[in-house]
């Protein structure tokens, strides 16, 4: 008999988190996630917590071969943000169970309102690589008038984000805007986790350098360029892939 997962965030009681909890999780395209963790490792930031998972398959990343938690609360430095990363991807199954802990924490933590960094992968035009919101009234009468962030058309949002917008229209429960952008799957969408980056500081007024993550959005372009360029030559040449009697070579793929 199949059993609900458990999360548990995990801050110690002398640490103080901002008024605007920001959250990053992974998605397809990874637009939100990326964005999230350009930030606090760009930006002057302090780990205050993690968020745990019990009767749920875990990962544990790592890097120069350090491991670190999954899911990470961060301070940042100069702003009123905290910022959740989520680099365990939570289906839609456990969205609940992962919302319901972020969002009575929340309440326990005295954060004022709740902004989720979201890339879809929904079908979109050239001129639609916009950010576009999804928000509570009040969420969007504080942080959107003015702005030329726009409403998103129509539609519905699900998993973790559907409930924790869902959450915010309780009575008395904290704003909640949902910051949504086209992604290009499976990613990681970098001109998308941009869009992101560069509203939610607008929004919230700092800056961070964005050189780095600009210089890898060149880097893939040019990568997928080439990788198009070499599938169109070897279409063009004097066998098509699909006669070919040797193993097809997927080294590029």
């Amino acid at each position: 008999m199949p059993t609900d997962p458990l999360f548990d965030v995990n801050v110690p009681a002398d640490d103080t988190a901002g008024e605007t909890l920001l959250v990053g999780i992974s998605q397809l395209g990874m637009a939100g996630v990326t964005a999230a963790d350009y930030l606090v490792r760009h930006a002057e930031s302090e780990q205050i917590g993690h968020v745990s998972a019990r009767r749920f398959p875990a990962i544990t990343p790592f890097q120069d071969g350090e491991p670190r938690r999954p899911t990470r609360l961060y301070n940042l430095e100069d702003t009123s943000l905290s910022v959740l990363i989520g680099e365990l991807f939570v289906p839609v199954w456990a969205a609940h169970a992962f919302a319901t802990a972020l969002t009575e924490w929340v309440s326990s933590a005295a954060v004022e309102e709740i902004a989720v960094l979201h890339g879809v992968p929904f079908p979109h035009g050239p001129e639609e690589h916009a950010v576009f919101h999804v928000a509570t009234p009040s969420y969007r009468d504080k942080r959107f008038e003015g702005t030329d962030v726009q409403p998103l058309g129509g539609g519905f949002l699900d998993g973790v984000a559907s409930e924790v917008v869902t959450h915010g229209l309780d009575d008395g429960a904290e704003p909640v805007g949902v910051y949504v952008t086209p992604t290009h799957p499976p990613g990681p969408d970098i001109d998308a986790a941009l869009l992101l980056l560069d509203i939610i500081q607008e929004i919230y007024g700092f800056v961070v350098d964005e050189k780095e993550l600009r210089a890898r959005s060149e880097e893939l372009k040019q990568y997928y360029q080439e990788l198009a360029q070499r599938m169109e030559s070897l279409g063009e040449g004097d066998r098509s892939l699909g006669s070919q009697d040797y193993p097809e070579d997927r080294m590029y793929m």
